[in-house]
């Protein structure tokens, strides 16, 4: 018997992008499944988007007060009807055969919960594919950290993710973290004994940020969350955790050394590095144009990761302040 599915998607605005979506959901191969919409208070109408796909798609659409994603996603996933919870970002797209595949690889790789990869699409404009390729690169803090071989460990992120619903139910869903509450979630996972899955062949289309500035405030909220999730997860921190911060600083003791110095030799490897990232952006994307701005958005994810990963580290474990008063804004206030 097939599994059953429920897409679940949390929204604040992004009409555009939740036209988009909808639009690739309805050029699926297998059209048997259900689509929960919860507006998180959003401040423009999405009733027109969801009207232009109800006679097409099987539709569920609700609004709430503004909660952040997580306890948002929670809200649609009690809604749902089905045996499996999908949860994708509104601003990604789906190939057609998404949900085909994930009901074949459900079957043949027995799991609690799954997720997949996110790529650039031909059409993104080419700083969407410079950010994307940063995201993902292995030489930055992004990349697939699962295979087939090492599927219990892969760690499923929301704008690509799925979990039975009776296992989300059992560990209660998304925390009231409203930054870093996929990873959360996966460890929370592991901690009660659940597997997760990487399946390779469901990859989406991730817009991301299309400005540096954007981008550099996203990657810093994640650097920030880190040190939360480690204090939630203690068996699960890894040293690789704190290298951006360490490349950060490197990068500073580098200029004092050239200035004070007149040594260049910590910059050289900096000067190698940006060569490596240009050369793999390079091969990966087959363009100099989006290697080269591939190369400003890695420098960017790096250091505002990296900042937000120290201050978060020290607030927390130096002056020992709580997460909710240290970051306010990344928890939801009941």
């Amino acid at each position: 018997m097939k599994p059953t599915i429920s897409i679940v998607v949390a929204i604040f605005n992004r009409k555009d992008e939740l036209f988009e979506l909808l639009n690739s959901l309805t050029q699926q191969t297998d059209k048997d499944f259900e689509i929960i919409i919860v507006d998180d208070g959003s401040f423009m109408d999405l009733k027109l988007t969801i009207k232009n796909f109800e006679e097409i798609l099987n539709i569920k659409y609700f609004r709430k007060d503004n909660s952040g994603p997580g306890l948002s996603r929670n809200y649609g996933a009690k809604r749902a009807d089905n045996e499996w919870l999908v949860f994708v970002d509104s601003d990604v797209i789906v190939e057609k055969d998404y949900i085909e595949n994930i009901k074949k690889e459900i079957i043949e790789i027995p799991c609690d919960a799954f997720g997949g990869a996110d790529k650039a699409h031909k059409g993104f404009n080419l700083m969407q594919k410079a950010i994307s390729y940063s995201m993902t690169s292995v030489f930055t803090t992004g990349g697939i950290r699962g295979n087939k071989k090492a599927v219990s460990k892969f760690q499923p992120r929301s704008f690509n993710m799925g979990v039975k619903k009776e296992v989300f139910e059992k560990v209660g869903g998304f925390s009231e973290m409203r930054i870093g509450e996929d990873p959360d979630l996966s460890m929370t996972l592991w901690e009660n004994g659940f597997t997760t899955a990487f399946f390779d062949t469901i990859a989406v289309y991730h817009k991301r940020r299309v400005d540096l500035g954007k981008f550099s405030k996203q990657v810093y909220q994640f650097g920030c969350a880190r040190p939360i999730l480690n204090q939630r997860h203690p068996n699960y921190v890894k040293i690789s955790f704190a290298f951006p911060s360490l490349f950060m600083l490197g990068y500073i003791v580098g200029f004092i050394e050239y200035f004070l110095l007149g040594r260049g030799i910590i910059l050289g490897f900096y000067g190698l590095y940006t060569f490596m990232v240009l050369f793999h952006a390079l091969i990966v994307t087959k363009n100099i144009s989006i290697a080269g701005m591939a190369v400003i958005s890695t420098y960017i994810q790096m250091f505002s990761y990296g900042y937000g990963f120290l201050k978060s580290w020290i607030l927390l474990n130096v002056l020992r302040m709580k997460p909710e008063d240290a970051f306010p804004k990344h928890f939801h206030k009941k």
